[in-house]
């Protein structure tokens, strides 16, 4: 079904998860521009809570993230992230109200339920929530059923599992060994807690994958009924993910078996009744993700594909970013000199980009060509961007339909790369993305 084109997957591109993307933040955004964003908002809001604790790490992941193995350090963080909150709602108008809570890390369950449950505590008391739609990312090697309770209690009703592999060789090359028992016993557990709708995250591209290895994977996966399935391509950047020394680059398919392997588990889901969402992600028909893509409602964020229609998004934690429609803005990274901006009463932005009209209208482009396969494309824009484009139209990876730019179904795993001509900030940081597939 797609035809691999080694030239136009040669350049690394973003994700296209915010744009400008975080490689263009500078120093120049600080807390002052965060305040006076936040006094424009009206209408529904979302918010990100970041809590960059596992248990254990593993030697793939480029998260912000840390071991929880120091409570007093914890306990420090979860003492300035609840007072951030307090200081960022107080800010919020009236007139805004929170919609959607996602909670993600590291791993929210790195920490206490008891923790946790007090920073929900404190968000519906600041922010007044009142019937959110709540997420939740999780590690099945710390999921304990005191968890089940808690996410019960709550309301939680959209959670995803990290589950990478189910080849037992393949977890101990990554650094995260989980049986097979353990994720069953987490998805029936957090069924039961009234998940509704379910994502298992996945990933192609390991040392020593084959294809076999992974075909087990999907199966297993569409056998414990995940609703939704990213199916993500391994980066392997040691020089800047320094725990990745420890994986086998030796090992590693290169970029024709990678490709290979991403057609062979998009064929696969849908075969197996699931609707692409984007170039890797998959929902059922049923599930709301699903459902957006099919309405053209679809929309990308921090958080990735979403069914979210708010155009502001707050982040809460260390490394959190904010998206605003003229402003993105980053928290302090690290997590002491954040902790010590909030012992000062100081909000922990110190780096972003603000959006021009330019950067909106492009963004909302790419937007539209990664979530939709198409979008229209102004005179301007075209006359830019239509000799960086003719490798792909020659391709026929997309096409000209009057006044839109149309991504072909064989141009899908090249989505990336097509919406990238449309970046102009690609031409200086080219070198700091991971390929496109």
């Amino acid at each position: 079904m797609w035809t691999y084109h080694p030239d136009l997957l040669a350049v690394p591109v973003p994700r296209y998860t915010s744009f400008p993307t975080a490689a263009e933040f500078g120093d120049e955004v600080g807390e002052g521009d965060f305040v006076q964003a936040l006094a424009d908002v009206r209408g529904d809001i979302s918010l990100y809570v970041h809590i960059p604790f596992c248990e254990k790490i593993c030697w793939y992941c480029g998260c912000n993230t840390s071991a929880a193995n120091k409570a007093e350090r914890v306990a420090s963080y979860l003492d300035a992230l609840n007072h951030e909150i307090s200081l960022v709602a107080e800010r919020v108008p009236k007139g805004a109200k929170v919609s959607r809570i996602a909670f993600g890390g590291g791993s929210p369950n790195g920490i206490s339920p008891i923790d946790f449950v007090r920073i929900v505590d404190t968000l519906i008391v600041h922010f007044g929530v009142t019937n959110p739609v709540m997420s939740i990312e999780l590690d099945p090697r710390t999921l304990g059923s005191e968890w089940a309770s808690v996410i019960g209690a709550i309301g939680i009703d959209r959670a995803s599992l990290g589950v990478q592999t189910f080849a037992p060789h393949l977890q101990e090359a990554i650094g995260r060994v989980q049986p097979t028992r353990m994720i069953e016993n987490s998805t029936a557990m957090l069924r039961a807690a009234g998940i509704t709708s379910l994502n298992f995250d996945l990933m192609y591209g390991l040392p020593g994958q084959t294809m076999a290895d992974l075909d087990d994977s999907l199966e297993q996966t569409v056998a414990l009924g995940a609703d939704r399935i990213a199916l993500f391509g391994y980066a392997h950047v040691p020089h800047m993910i320094p725990r990745q020394r420890k994986i086998d680059a030796s090992d590693l398919p290169d970029a024709q078996a990678r490709f290979a392997m991403a057609a062979h588990g998009y064929s696969f889901l849908l075969d197996a009744g699931y609707v692409p969402v984007g170039f890797d992600h998959f929902a059922l028909p049923g599930d709301s993700l699903a459902q957006a893509m099919l309405k053209g409602t679809l929309r990308r964020n921090f958080q990735g594909f979403t069914e979210d229609p708010s155009d502001v998004l707050l982040g809460l934690g260390a490394s959190a970013i904010s998206g605003f429609p003229g402003l993105l803005a980053q928290n302090e990274k690290n997590t002491g000199r954040y902790r010590m901006m909030l012992s000062q009463d100081r909000l922990p932005v110190n780096r972003g980009i603000a959006r021009t009209a330019q950067d909106q209208h492009r963004g909302a482009v790419i937007e539209a060509l990664l979530c939709r396969g198409r979008a229209r494309i102004d005179e301007t824009l075209r006359a830019e961007a239509l000799p960086l484009l003719r490798p792909y139209l020659d391709a026929d990876l997309c096409e000209i339909d009057g006044e839109d730019l149309v991504i072909r179904p064989g141009g899908v795993p090249y989505a990336r790369s097509i919406a990238a001509r449309f970046d102009p900030y690609r031409k200086d940081s080219l070198r700091r993305f991971s390929s496109a597939v």
